[in-house]
């Protein structure tokens, strides 16, 4: 089984066949710890649905979700053009692609918003997309973290969202967070409505 089967409904709301496709590529290269972790390595940030096994891959259908959802606004959706929700879209999707690492490790890597841009950067000969469509993703993906920049250490390791892109990518992510706002999942960890 491909594992981007498990995101289905997620690629469905990407219009475009090369955006949806190169989702569905970068989803597959990703480590298979990325479907078992739970979204918080300390539980502490995120709501109940993105706890234990699966944890993570729920909260990125949660954040995904919120954008397709906020795109369903006309007031919302006509500030973006098709491509660019799309792109905003597969950010969404692999975003946290590697949260702990290439390989895993205990805990959350601050720096992960730069490792799955660079891991895109690496595989984008794999993808359908311009340099400059790239180059789009991983804008959004570096800043998903909003105001949280700085390390454990202190250290600014991360840029706060500038553009409009990076700031909506960020806010659907921090929905997605959110304790007190939560969604239900199936058997097979999908959204019901």
């Amino acid at each position: 089984m491909e594992k981007s089967s498990l995101f289905n409904d997620e690629l469905s709301y990407i219009k475009s066949d090369k955006v949806r496709e190169s989702a569905k590529i970068m989803v597959d290269l990703l480590p298979d710890y990325f479907f078992e972790v739970e979204a918080s390595s300390t539980g502490k940030y995120h709501p109940k649905y993105s706890s234990g096994k699966g944890g993570l891959m729920r909260h990125t259908k949660a954040a995904v979700r919120f954008g397709y959802e906020l795109l369903q606004d006309p007031t919302i959706k006509e500030k973006y053009t098709d491509l660019e929700q799309d792109l905003m879209l597969m950010g969404l999707l692999l975003h946290d692609g590697l949260k702990s690492g290439l390989l895993k490790e205990k805990y959350t890597r601050f720096d992960h918003p730069l490792l799955i841009s660079k891991y895109v950067e690496e595989n984008k000969n794999k993808l359908l997309l311009t340099d400059d469509e790239i180059k789009f993703v991983q804008s959004v993906m570096e800043t998903h973290m909003g105001g949280w920049t700085t390390d454990y250490f202190g250290n600014e390791v991360l840029e706060k969202p500038k553009t409009k892109y990076q700031n909506f990518v960020h806010m659907c992510d921090y929905l997605a967070s959110r304790k007190a706002i939560l969604f239900n999942f199936d058997e097979n960890d999908n959204i019901t409505c």
